[in-house]
């Protein structure tokens, strides 16, 4: 087990009717407020409306960024940067999901920065500070709420990264579980898919570590395995809405990770998928991750497999290991794909393995990708290739 500091000073207002404390929590922080959202949702459900009745009543100069895409591009996070230096921005304001939070993430550090936003995300130059940064969540699922990292695409390059720095961590966080209550059963469905892949790549490795931090992932796993069929039948059901947007933000906060120190394995190889063919990141998981763990299941990590069938599934311990193993993948599958209703395999979405050999390559980064399962390029394309 590995010493560890935990660290996450987010301000969280958790439930309905908090919103009126937002003018206040921004003021800290100055006048000038850059508002980011994405394609326009939180105006047809009324969100908008409400946040510029608060912001105006705080007597905030707002200025506005919208039309940030699923996957971020880096040109937005550069449209929104220009816009910082230009109207000496004080405090940056996301409403909206995961990638508007990560893309106002890295708006705020290039803020400081005169040159191409990629260059911090490729840490060709430093993260050196960034702006203020209070969300307000319309969707269970990234974390980045609670989180100091982001993932920023590059149409470009194909490439889709992963970069993360304190500085980038959300001073303030508004979860209100009815903001989600209009996010689609698509959505809702990949949401958890990504929540519990969080917890997957911690939960899954054979280094010994904190047995209270393996309780509580299996409780986040039970929770969401839980409410998202709710959720999904019952768009407004409270209940089901706040456990998942709690769940989200404790999955990937830092806290069930102790001292585990591997890293992270269905991450990377998803992020080429949405890289090279812009999917949903949390559908590429879906169908990535039962795959994934078929490939990682042998007589070295059963073991885990076992636990996991277990303490999350109930399955009954007298079983045999490698039985309880494979049922708990097979289980694990029908979940995601036949009782939240998400495509099984990449051929329904129309992926073919014209490009496996490229994006194995870059999950790698032309070495080992070493995690619960070490994994080089031929590996990772095999694992692409199961999930035609």
């Amino acid at each position: 087990m590995n010493d560890f500091v935990y660290h996450i000073p987010t301000k969280v207002y958790f439930g309905k009717d908090q919103l009126g404390n937002l003018g206040e929590e921004l003021k800290q922080f100055g006048q000038r407020v850059l508002l980011v959202y994405g394609g326009g949702s939180i105006k047809r459900n009324g969100l908008y409306d409400r946040v510029m009745a608060e912001l105006k009543q705080a007597g905030l100069d707002v200025f506005e960024l919208s039309g940030v895409d699923p996957n971020p591009r880096v040109a937005s996070v550069n449209k929104g940067a220009e816009i910082c230096k230009r109207e000496k921005i004080d405090v940056l304001l996301a409403v909206g999901g995961g990638s508007t939070i990560d893309a106002t993430k890295f708006i705020g550090a290039a803020a400081y920065y005169d040159g191409d936003a990629w260059d911090l995300v490729i840490r060709k130059a430093p993260i050196t500070n960034c702006l203020p940064i209070v969300t307000i969540l319309t969707l269970a699922a990234t974390g980045s709420e609670m989180d100091a990292g982001g993932v920023i695409s590059n149409p470009e390059t194909r490439e889709k990264l992963v970069c993360g720095h304190p500085a980038l961590l959300p001073r303030v966080s508004f979860l209100d579980p009815t903001n989600t209550y209009s996010v689609s059963a698509f959505q809702t469905a990949c949401g958890s898919a990504d929540i519990m892949s969080h917890i997957f790549e911690v939960y899954f490795t054979m280094d010994e570590d904190l047995y209270m931090l393996d309780c509580v992932m299996e409780g986040l796993l039970k929770t969401v395995i839980k409410y998202t069929p709710i959720a999904i039948k019952e768009p407004a059901n409270y209940e089901a809405r706040a456990n998942l947007m709690w769940a989200s933000s404790w999955a990937i906060n830092g806290f069930v990770n102790g001292g585990k120190q591997k890293a992270w394995s269905c991450h990377p190889l998803e992020h080429e998928l949405s890289a090279f063919y812009d999917i949903t990141h949390g559908l590429g998981l879906a169908i990535l991750t039962p795959r994934w763990m078929e490939y990682a299941l042998n007589e070295t990590t059963v073991s885990k497999f076992y636990q996991f069938g277990c303490n999350v599934f109930d399955m009954d311990k007298n079983m045999e290991p490698m039985l309880v193993a494979k049922k708990s993948i097979e289980l694990l599958s029908e979940f995601f794909f036949k009782t939240i209703g998400l495509q099984s395999t990449l051929s329904e979405i129309g992926i073919d393995d014209t490009h496996f050999s490229e994006m194995a390559r870059k999950a790698c980064k032309g070495d080992v990708l070493a995690g619960f399962k070490p994994l080089k390029q031929q590996d990772i394309e095999k694992i692409y290739r199961m999930c035609l």
